[in-house]
């Protein structure tokens, strides 16, 4: 059994969360869990690809202290990190159980809301441990307060262990009925490859260099007349075109070489082609002709295009996301 142990605190010597956790932690190791701490703090630039280190695991606590208001900002970047990139599928069968010490008001409602999130996020919520420290060194040396901590640590191993089962949440009907945000339709696999770029301060300096050039060539090119004679990838779009119901997108390429940019309008089952500029573009691209041919030859899609670096974007990316299944190339 292994077991992960996220800790949202800011890693102060004073801090009553981190001797919860090691008494916890002093107990599963007893109970021959292999236990995994990550302090979110020595990760905050690269808080995207924490949530893939949950693969691995059976369990997980999320632990933070109240400060003053709320979980704080470290857990909350995890969460949205999770949220955002993190294998829905896994949290399905991973339990969480939260540990929330304060030196403040706040850590019963920092309790709830982490079982939300994670219920929220599909998760297992286990009953969590939450309590007021006034004065650290009389907290430690309660023996009460120890065999409290200790037993909450045995029953999360317990309820891991039991593969324990619970009723139905309303936050889960409230996720399937309600919580419908514009996500990237992506696997599990693709989600960790784009939260590493996402964490890649140099990629994402590059992505920001690569968007303004794109936005500065598009102001220069509004106005232009279409020039006579292009059709290059043209034809090969509306031969491979598999219009998508009630789908209505524009997108805007633009690529060295062409002295126009080939813009691809598509309403329901109409798709215009053409070299000109297009004002309202929902996606700005820029691409080579050499990767578009490749492309259009069925050797390599647009999503994978853009997750290598190889295509930029600029605008709605889930609309983006759209391209490989309006356009399928067959090498």
């Amino acid at each position: 059994m292994k077991i992960n142990i996220y800790y949202g605190g800011r890693g102060l010597l004073d801090d009553p969360t981190l001797y919860v956790l090691n008494k916890m932690q002093q107990v599963l190791t007893e109970l021959r869990v292999h236990v995994e701490r990550y302090n979110i703090y020595e990760h905050k630039n690269s808080v995207s690809t924490l949530p893939g280190t949950i693969r691995d695991a059976d369990g997980i606590i999320l632990a933070t202290t109240v400060e003053w208001l709320g979980i704080g900002g470290y857990m909350q970047q995890f969460l949205d990190a999770c949220w955002l990139y993190g294998d829905k599928e896994k949290f399905q069968n991973t339990y969480m159980q939260a540990v929330v010490m304060s030196t403040t008001y706040g850590e019963r409602e920092g309790e709830v809301n982490l079982a939300n999130a994670w219920e929220i996020l599909g998760g297992l919520p286990c009953p969590g441990l939450c309590g007021y420290v006034e004065d650290l060194v009389t907290f430690e040396m309660n023996h009460d307060y120890t065999q409290i901590i200790e037993k909450k640590a045995e029953n999360l191993y317990r309820t891991i262990s039991q593969q324990a089962k619970g009723l139905p949440s309303s936050n889960q009907a409230v996720k399937q009925t309600v919580l419908r945000t514009q996500q990237l339709q992506m696997t599990p696999q693709e989600s960790e490859q784009l939260s590493k770029y996402v964490s890649d301060d140099v990629y994402v300096k590059q992505q920001k260099e690569d968007i303004e050039e794109l936005a500065t060539m598009f102001k220069d090119m509004l106005g232009q007349e279409q020039a006579p004679g292009d059709t290059a990838f043209i034809g090969d779009l509306k031969a491979h075109f598999m219009p998508q119901q009630d789908f209505s997108a524009s997108y805007l390429f633009s690529m060295d070489g062409m002295k126009q940019p080939l813009a691809v309008v598509i309403n329901d089952e109409e798709l215009n082609c053409f070299y000109g500029a297009e004002a309202n573009a929902d996606v700005y691209v820029k691409i080579s002709p050499e990767i578009l041919s490749s492309i259009v030859k069925g050797k390599m899609t647009f999503q994978r295009a853009f997750m290598t670096g190889e295509m930029t974007a600029k605008g709605n990316f889930r609309t983006l996301n759209m391209l490989d299944r309006l356009f399928i190339f067959e090498s």
